[in-house]
């Protein structure tokens, strides 16, 4: 597992490394229905969320193949996490990452998933070198694809029924970004924290 380098501040949100005083914020979205509705996860129980915290801040941080970067998002004005968010890579010749998360439903529909991934990918491109960058989603988690794409990413496939999840054959999209499209992102349009990022033609 990576650090982030320092925490990372937007407007509104800070990203950075879980630690155990996270455990009361963390379980409330482990615990919601709606937050694992379109994830492989089940509903986890306070002791459950203290196991899976457990294990992320006691991972070693040596850099190998396959690295995942684990990042609290914390809510500036109030101090309270509010999302559960990775950036998931190889450091072998292509230099693939993928990002995703979760936020407490109180805070969805406000830009904040969208933040994330902006900062997420411009520590995948700008620390890792990354060459692209994609973001898998249930097709009919609507929200979290229009987040995806207002990042700047932009869909590549749509799957039928690739994978048997929960008792039922679902559909995944997957949308990407690689780095010459986010340079240019960069370039055309300055990111405000919670504002939606100018499309990619």
């Amino acid at each position: 597992m990576a650090q982030l380098s320092a925490p990372r501040q937007t407007s509104r949100l800070t990203l950075r490394q879980p630690q155990l005083s996270d455990l009361d914020d963390l379980a409330l979205i482990y615990a919601d229905e709606a937050v694992n509705r379109y994830l492989y996860s089940d509903p986890r129980d306070r002791m459950q969320a203290l196991a899976s915290l457990e294990r992320t801040v006691a991972r070693p941080l040596e850099i190998t193949d396959e690295n995942i970067l684990i990042a609290a998002v914390v809510l500036r004005d109030t101090g309270r996490v509010i999302g559960d968010f990775i950036l998931q890579w190889t450091r072998n010749e292509h230099r693939q990452g993928e990002i995703g998360g979760s936020l407490h439903p109180d805070f969805h529909g406000k830009g904040f998933a969208t933040e994330v991934y902006h900062e997420l990918i411009d520590i995948a491109f700008s620390e890792f070198s990354l060459h692209r960058v994609i973001g898998r989603c249930d097709a009919r988690n609507a929200a979290s694809i229009r987040s995806l794409e207002k990042a700047g990413l932009r869909q590549e496939a749509h799957f039928i029924e690739n994978e048997f999840v929960k008792g039922e054959w679902t559909d995944e999209v997957v949308l990407a970004i690689r780095r010459d499209q986010w340079a240019q992102l960069r370039i055309t349009r300055t990111f405000v924290g919670g504002g939606p990022a100018a499309p990619i033609p």
